[in-house]
């Protein structure tokens, strides 16, 4: 029985991810260069070290001041997620879960910082039961520890969640937890080569919660 729901957090919940590819890209072409997508999927989700401006280095063959980069990026990404609000479907789902008395946890290998305060932003932080971030774990997704630890911090078992996400990475976390996973991926994720999961939807505004939940639960009772 699913007693509790857990969200990802960047391009799930809030579509960063998109943003972020694109004025990567952007900043890519002014320097007559590309960072090509597939690469760029392995670093979504996860925390892999790699550096872009580092690697556009190594495509142009000369050094680039990666500060002020750095800033010229950050400026545009934090402009344009500023307009930007949730993932259709993403707040009737959290309506939902309360209204069903699920409890709501989130677990993300972003910084609690970034989290918390895009939530609020968004209005959403008063849903979750529970937050745990890159800043509560030793290794990011996709290590389990994340969903472990949500699952914990909700007095669940990992049966009874059933986790959102939108990456490869994400959802690998999700079931090496022992949790149930449904995919809702974006514009920058939905190429991915996913791992086996529950469902996959293009938005949560294409299935009501009650209906998915009815629906992981019938596949739990089949096998």
């Amino acid at each position: 029985m699913i007693k509790g729901i857990i969200f990802d957090f960047d391009g799930l919940i809030f579509d960063t991810e998109t943003h972020q590819y694109h004025i990567l890209q952007e900043m890519f072409g002014e320097h007559g260069s590309e960072l090509p997508l597939a690469l760029w999927q392995n670093e979504i989700g996860t925390d892999s070290g790699f550096s872009p401006f580092h690697y556009m280095e190594e495509q142009i063959g000369k050094p680039v001041e990666h500060a002020l980069l750095a800033e010229k990026y950050d400026e545009k990404f934090l402009s344009t997620l500023s307009l930007e609000k949730a993932r259709d479907g993403v707040e009737d789902y959290l309506q939902m879960a309360k209204k069903l008395e699920l409890k709501i946890g989130l677990a993300s290998s972003s910084s609690y910082r970034w989290v918390s305060g895009h939530l609020k932003n968004l209005d959403l932080y008063d849903y979750f039961h529970c937050i745990r971030t890159s800043d509560h774990v030793e290794k990011v997704k996709p290590d389990p520890a994340l969903y472990i630890q949500a699952a914990q911090c909700l007095e669940l078992h990992p049966e009874e969640c059933l986790v959102f996400e939108d990456s490869a990475h994400g959802a690998m976390a999700a079931k090496r937890a022992g949790m149930g996973c449904v995919i809702v991926p974006n514009k920058v994720t939905h190429t991915m080569d996913f791992c086996e999961v529950e469902h996959r939807l293009d938005s949560m505004a294409d299935m009501p919660l009650k209906d998915l939940i009815e629906y992981v639960s019938s596949l739990k009772a089949d096998r």
